[in-house]
């Protein structure tokens, strides 16, 4: 009997890939409590993700079918959800922190007299205790947070507290699980997008981004080389794209898209929380800024106290050097 359930969000049977960073974080929880990890994916058929999903080191992938689930609907996938959860007995709930997850996930719990630990970054360990951390005011504060009471536990992770890219490959077995859903009170509209992007920052490997301090428009053409030699994305803080400088779907920050590159460079960005918020899981932070004192250097691994418009061709020539 699966231990672990975690959450597989999809639309026409197509991947929200960031269900791969719930797996990632269900499969951690599951090694260290000795716990088993299912799949469970709500859909109307036999749904073909389900072989997609089933290639992942999963004790199985849960299809649960109803005609109703063919569109998202608060109401179906409670009722959808409940009833995997009693028929598993399962311990734990993890899932993405969507749009989606927000909207049916407290109703689930609410059901089962329980509460969701929301929007968490990380958890720890000790001898079988988990304890949950989620950041508070914009960021400015970390709460530790464990769960008492009986299972099951709901925990939502926020986008890249966990690498889909790091979700353990595997074979798990497919299996169709008939649920019951009640009456459907309500006709949906289209899901809400939070950023209509051209381009998707969450994918990039390396961002170049840049802020305040790279004065004017016409100097972007520099931190574009930077990005271009590095065949990085550009991004930028929340005030280039206040002004129109770049498009508001390359803004970082808390209200722009949250990224976790393997690098992650900031050209003349002070380091105001609401831009940490979006790109604090970095794998490599570099910053390049005047101010010794901006607080994007507490949390950079390297950093360049100087004039960014004299390291930035410095940069770029020795990279291309690099590359021969």
């Amino acid at each position: 009997m699966s231990n672990i359930l975690v959450f597989i969000e999809h639309k026409d049977c197509v991947l929200n890939k960031i269900s791969l960073e719930a797996v990632a974080a269900a499969q951690s929880i599951g090694k260290d409590l000795g716990l088993k990890v299912a799949a469970v994916i709500p859909c109307d058929k036999d749904c073909a993700l389900a072989q997609e999903i089933a290639q992942y080191d999963l004790e199985r992938v849960i299809v649960a079918k109803n005609e109703k689930l063919n569109i998202y609907t608060p109401d179906g996938y409670a009722d959808a959800w409940q009833s995997v959860i009693e028929k598993t007995n399962a311990q734990y709930v993890v899932m993405a922190h969507t749009y989606t997850v927000r909207d049916f996930a407290p109703k689930v719990a609410a059901r089962l007299g329980k509460e969701v630990v929301g929007d968490c970054i990380r958890y720890t360990n000790d001898g079988g205790k988990l304890t949950f951390t989620r950041r508070i005011f914009l960021g400015k504060l970390d709460a530790d947070v464990t769960i008492e009471g009986d299972a099951p536990y709901f925990v939502t992770f926020q986008s890249s507290a966990f690498r889909g890219e790091n979700a353990a490959k595997g074979s798990a077995q497919i299996e169709t699980m008939e649920v019951e859903i009640g009456e459907i009170r309500m006709s949906p509209e289209e899901p809400f997008q939070e950023v209509k992007a051209s381009v998707d920052l969450s994918k990039s490997g390396i961002i170049v981004a840049v802020g305040r301090g790279i004065k004017s428009q016409e100097n972007l053409q520099v931190a574009q080389e930077l990005a271009d030699v590095l065949g990085a994305d550009l991004a930028a803080s929340r005030p280039i794209c206040d002004a129109e400088w770049l498009p508001i779907d390359r803004q970082i920050g808390s209200s722009g898209q949250t990224v976790a590159p393997k690098v992650y460079i900031a050209l003349g960005i002070s380091g105001a929380i609401q831009h940490i918020v979006g790109m604090k899981n970095a794998g490599t932070i570099v910053a390049i800024n005047k101010d010794k004192e901006a607080p994007i250097f507490d949390i950079a691994d390297y950093g360049i106290v100087g004039d960014l418009f004299e390291a930035i061709p410095t940069l770029v020539e020795e990279i291309k050097k690099a590359k021969g």
